[in-house]
Order: structure tokens, then sequence, then C-alpha cells
């Protein structure tokens, strides 16, 4: 397990993977993440879907316009999938969920990649969460926030050090307006 700083640092968005299937091992540390994840009030209201299936991923990688084709080639993604009725912060606590995924994918040695689906769609107006209801037995009052693209890293990416962090957005008090 690599130091919560190194992790930081070294994650970067991989969007090409090796065709290593992931160990389950792994995958159970994945889903561990997002159920460790916090959740205003206790509430709750992810759920996460863990596709391993060629032909879904293939399904998945064609819900919106841009940025999902990575998904056809990864060997893993996790769906993360919440009721819009069960709690309005939902979209928050998705996020949440998400980002500690990508974090643990890291610690783990695998690449990750964060596919938006929330407010994404295709060309004929229809969003990827309509596109791919029939696929994932989502009811009407799931929404899709993101897809997580997962698998062993087939390209490599510089860490980030100290001189890439852009300081300037950090403010004392009050936002520095010049």
């Amino acid at each position: 397990m690599a130091n919560f700083e190194e992790i930081i640092y070294t994650r970067r968005s991989i969007r090409k993977y090796t065709s290593k299937p992931i160990e389950g091992d792994k995958i159970e540390k994945l889903i561990e993440a997002a159920l460790l994840a916090p959740s205003g009030k206790r509430v709750y209201p992810c759920e996460f879907i863990v596709v391993d299936d060629a032909e879904i991923l293939q399904q998945l990688s064609e819900a919106k316009e841009h940025g999902a084709a990575l998904l056809a080639k990864a060997p893993l993604a996790i769906i993360v999938v919440a009721d819009s009725l069960k709690y309005d912060v939902w979209v928050e606590d998705a996020a949440i969920a998400s980002t500690f995924i990508m974090l643990e994918a890291e610690n783990l040695g695998l690449g990750c990649c964060w596919v938006q689906m929330r407010l994404r769609g295709t060309a004929d107006g229809k969003s990827a969460t309509v596109n791919l209801k029939k696929v994932l037995n989502l009811g009407d009052e799931h929404e899709i926030l993101s897809v997580l693209a997962i698998g062993y890293k087939d390209e490599v990416k510089p860490t980030y050090t100290h001189m890439n962090l852009k300081f300037e957005k950090i403010h004392k008090n009050r936002l520095d307006v010049i």
C-alpha cells in the first residue's frame, strides 16, 4: 500500500489498458473503497455496477457522443449510479464514491479514468443515462454520474510534482480578485 501523498501525486487519468484481467481480490478492494465513501446524513443513495462483460463495455462506450470510446477496451468498468429520489445531493455522494474508487485503483497499481455521464448524451439529444437504462436495468429514479474505466496501465504519464500545483488558486479568508 502506497502512502496517500504518493497516490495523489501519481494518480493520472489513464485511457489505455493492457488486456490483463483484474484479479478478484483487487475488484473486492475497489468495491470496498466505494462502500467506504461517506454520504450526507448516511443516506447512501449510490449503487455500483461492476462490468467486465465485453458487450456491455461496448454499449457503455457508445452511451455518449465524446470521451467514452476507451470503455470498449477497458477490462473493467464500475458504473456509479444513484437513486435521485433518495437524496437531493446524490451528485456529491456519487462524486465522492467515484473519487474513492479512483484513488484505490491507483493504490492497487491500476489505471483509471472517470468517464462523465451526467449531463452528457448522444447527438440525437438522448442522455447517457437514458441510453443505458435498459442495458443496466435502471429505474426512472436512477441517474448515472460516472463510469470508471479500470485496468492495468498501458501508458505512462509523468508524476505530478510540487511545481505542477497551482498555488494561485489558494486564497485566504476571501477570494482575491485582481
